[in-house]
């Protein structure tokens, strides 16, 4: 059985005294166990003045000896009633009851030392001192003094029959009686001394190995305490950070137009019009997510349909990569001027990042309207080898406004640590904005902090780069159009896909199409947190 690891006390806990065996200690006997030692006790004490009264019937005590009257009935009892103590005082039981039975020897001979209760006494009281002991060093050396004297007691006893007649004279067996005697004594005393002593060391270390499975049983029941009290820390974080990303982009459009519609109502009740229609539909659309939200919440099964919220739950459109156009025009209707730019062969993205990349989109856009004085905004969606990346960049400047909560930022920023990607959200050096969170698809060697990637995070099975690139190295344009272009005809996002006549991507892809991609600002400043 391999060696346990020793028990570290609690911090500004002292030691413990005595030398213990790797550092635990055993506990001291439950009352319970007290009470079952002194019924046990008493028992035995009885056990044994029956049991002297039986021997001296079977041989009487030899008048010399001087014994008489209640004394080897005392002598009998004493060693029995002491064991009432041998788990809560081991060592000074063993010490009592290895006396008496070596005054018992002496005062009456075998008369005594035959009683199987005094046997039995001797027996438990080595066995519960080495079981019990708390302090192993002492332990050890008060059974090694005991052990020392009783072989020495018995050594004594072999020197006396030598002088007696029993053993002279000669007979035809190979040792003679004397030798023979001593090597079946000898026996019988090993078996029952080590006996005991090795069967109270297997007491100790079973309740040692208890102790350690109990323990370790603990620390499981608290790991899984901590596991379940940080999963529900963490879906706390989802859930704000999706709460955030549906009510902050929908409220500040309702905002906006209201404000728009208040300002041009006498003016152009038309713009009001439109503006109160927008309004409207972002009123309904927020509503709609936040049931979508909820019902996902509150149901085990997303197809179930909730009955209470009056949605079908998981039916409606999910946010996602794909869904990035309908959110830029969503975003150029509500008065912001935005253009779209696909790059790269589109691929099957993994939900929870289609959906981090849409909610990073529409945060940033947000805080655009929110915290800028833009009037347009560019959103870049790239496919590249073994990565998906999402850009949004303006050409604004903050404005003289509230302090912000700084939250959508951090929320942008733990969605991409937690997909093991990188995030770039600061001032661009040509002036405006940028936020840029680049994703891996594939399995990544290491999150932001160096940390393992996680396996679950694999996606699209894109192959990587031929030339072995990070998912974070940068290369320079390839004569990629820049965002800064207007949008197409007719006002809506420009979808322009850069991929070879072939439909691969090209090898060299820019990770930024500003043009001050090279000169990368990482002194980031957060326009929604910043005193504008």
């Amino acid at each position: 059985m391999s060696s346990p690891q020793p028990v570290r006390s609690e911090p500004g806990t002292p030691p413990k005294t005595g030398t213990t065996v790797q550092g635990w200690v055993r506990p001291a006997p439950t009352a319970k166990e007290q009470r079952y030692d002194v019924l046990l006790g008493l028992v035995l004490a009885l056990a044994g003045v029956i049991g002297t009264e039986l021997a001296r019937g079977m041989s009487p005590m030899p008048a010399d000896l001087g014994i008489g009257g209640i004394e080897p009935y005392v002598l009998s009892a004493a060693g029995p009633l002491a064991l009432c103590f041998r788990r809560r005082w081991p060592i000074p039981v063993l010490v009592v009851v290895s006396v008496l039975f070596v005054v018992m020897g002496e005062r009456a001979t075998f008369a005594f030392t035959s009683n199987v209760v005094t046997q039995a006494t001797a027996f438990m009281a080595i066995y519960a001192a080495v079981a019990w002991s708390r302090d192993r060093r002492l332990m050890k050396v008060s059974v090694a003094l005991v052990l020392a004297g009783m072989f020495g007691w018995l050594a004594l006893g072999f020197v006396r029959a030598l002088r007696t007649d029993e053993f002279k004279g000669a007979n035809d067996t190979l040792l003679g009686p004397y030798v023979s005697g001593v090597v079946i004594t000898l026996a019988i005393n090993v078996l029952y001394f080590f006996g005991a002593y090795f069967w109270g060391r297997t007491s100790w270390g079973v309740a040692r190995q208890r102790h350690e499975l109990q323990q370790q049983a603990a620390e499981l029941a608290a790991q899984q305490q901590a596991n379940a009290r940080r999963a529900v820390i963490d879906e706390r974080l989802r859930i704000s950070r999706e709460l955030h990303d549906v009510v902050a982009h929908h409220i500040s459009s309702i905002g906006i137009q209201a404000g728009g519609a208040r300002r041009v109502m006498d003016k152009d009740p038309d713009a009001a019009k439109n503006a109160l229609s927008v309004i409207e539909n972002s009123s309904r659309t927020a509503v709609n997510e936040m049931r979508q939200l909820l019902g996902m919440l509150r149901a085990a099964d997303p197809d179930l349909d909730d009955a209470e919220l009056g949605v079908p739950v998981g039916k409606a459109p999910q946010a996602g990569a794909d869904r990035l156009p309908a959110l830029v025009v969503e975003a150029s209707v509500e008065g912001l001027e935005v253009g779209f730019h696909q790059i790269g062969q589109p691929v099957k993205v993994p939900e929870t990042i289609s959906v981090s990349v849409y909610r990073i989109a529409q945060e940033a856009l947000t805080n655009v309207r929110r915290h800028s004085t833009a009037r347009s905004a560019h959103v870049t969606l790239r496919y590249l080898k073994d990565a998906i990346e999402v850009e949004v960049i303006d050409d604004g400047r903050p404005k003289h406004a509230p302090v912000g909560s700084r939250l959508g930022h951090v929320g942008v920023r733990e969605r991409v640590a937690l997909l093991g990607g990188e995030s770039e959200i600061g001032p661009r050096p040509v002036g405006g904005f940028r936020v840029r969170a680049r994703i891996p698809l594939v399995a990544a060697p290491g999150g932001a902090d160096g940390s393992a990637g996680d396996e679950g995070t694999a996606g699209a099975a894109r192959p990587g780069g031929a030339d072995g690139s990070a998912v974070g190295e940068r290369t320079l344009p390839a004569g990629l159009v820049s965002p800064e272009s207007p949008p197409g005809p007719g006002g809506g996002a420009e979808v322009a896909s850069a991929t070879s006549p072939g439909g691969a991507v090209p090898e060299a892809v820019s990770p930024s199409l500003d043009p001050g991609a090279g000169e990368t600002d990482h002194s980031v400043q957060d326009r929604e947190g910043a005193a504008q």
